[in-house]
């Protein structure tokens, strides 16, 4: 669509991606006050989030680069490598995961920083939806992780990975839907609904498995032949997402459990 340098040397893509870091630590604040979260563990979880974005996006170029060794037969990491949302989020998760527990475990005694992880996830997750619309829309400008060539009317003309034509828009369709899920996970945690985490991976999972077979730049293979790489990872993210809903669950329980004995 537009590639190219609009503003001290950022593109239309580095803009929205900005934007949607910025939104996301907004919506973050906003919610973690309705859930009564202490600004103490609301500033920790915020250090832990931009370190985890800053490993994240690092982990984002990583997967990029293991993409393109089948097409480039090297690996290369360069200004043209670009980045890929599963790298990014397995590795910001990870990182905000042992930042969290692992550096909290000593500057929480009352490990009260765990007990409200999940009201933290309510609070991120769907400014990580929000941000993740936002970074799509930025990757229709930049012309990447587009469908295949179409003649159909909602395709939309950019220069892709087969040159310029008309290609089906799925970083439109995708933000469409990321916008979506993020008005249905804010009214959840505004709600004090729970499962916000398990939701978006499951969801998110199932929409990224289907949207693959309209993709129309190639990853490479896996080791199951039918399935591409972003749908082997999201079978993966799947099953995580229904482990994480038992997990919130059973914790949940267990802290009302203990809850009550105290009122007792």
């Amino acid at each position: 669509m537009y590639p190219y340098s609009v503003f001290l040397g950022l593109t239309l893509y580095d803009i929205f991606l900005c934007a949607g870091i910025i939104v996301c630590f907004l919506v973050f604040g906003w919610l973690a006050d309705r859930h009564k979260i202490s600004r103490k563990i609301q500033s920790f979880a915020m250090m832990c989030g931009v370190a985890a974005v800053a490993l994240g996006y690092g982990s984002a170029v990583l997967f990029q680069a293991l993409y393109n060794i089948k097409s480039l037969g090297v690996f290369e990491i360069n200004q043209s490598t670009g980045a890929t949302f599963y790298g990014g989020l397995i590795g910001g998760v990870l990182t905000f995961l042992v930042l969290f527990f692992g550096v909290g475990y000593f500057k929480y005694d009352d490990n009260s920083h765990a007990k409200v992880f999940f009201g933290i996830a309510d609070s991120a997750v769907p400014g990580i939806a929000l941000a993740h619309a936002l970074g799509r829309i930025g990757c229709l400008f930049a012309g990447c992780c587009h469908g295949e060539k179409t003649s159909a009317w909602y395709g939309i003309e950019m220069y892709g990975n087969m040159g310029f034509g008309r290609y089906v828009p799925t970083q439109l369709f995708e933000a469409i839907f990321l916008l979506c899920l993020f008005g249905f996970l804010l009214l959840r945690s505004i709600d004090h609904k729970g499962f916000c985490l398990p939701i978006y991976l499951c969801v998110y999972a199932l929409w990224r498995f289907a949207i693959e077979y309209i993709r129309g730049d190639y990853r490479g293979d896996t080791f199951i032949e039918a399935l591409s790489p972003s749908q082997l990872i999201a079978c993966i993210l799947f099953v995580v997402g229904i482990g994480v809903f038992f997990l919130e669950g059973y914790i949940e329980k267990r802290l009302a459990e203990a809850r009550d004995e105290k009122n007792e």
